[in-house]
């Protein structure tokens, strides 16, 4: 299976999604941590990922 950097964004909303009903008390910091990576590779700044 080939992941493209296309495929990080739904494969971290739904970890993101599953750790929120596992643990609701966390939402700020996933939805932080979220935030924070998909604009990273939004604006091409973890261009190291190559996947």
């Amino acid at each position: 299976m080939h992941i493209a950097v296309a495929h990080i964004s739904p494969l971290l909303s739904l970890l993101a999604g599953v750790l929120i009903l596992i643990m609701p008390r966390l939402l700020n910091l996933i939805v932080a941590i979220f935030l924070i990576i998909n604009g990273a590779i939004g604006l091409g700044l973890l261009k190291w990922l190559h996947l």
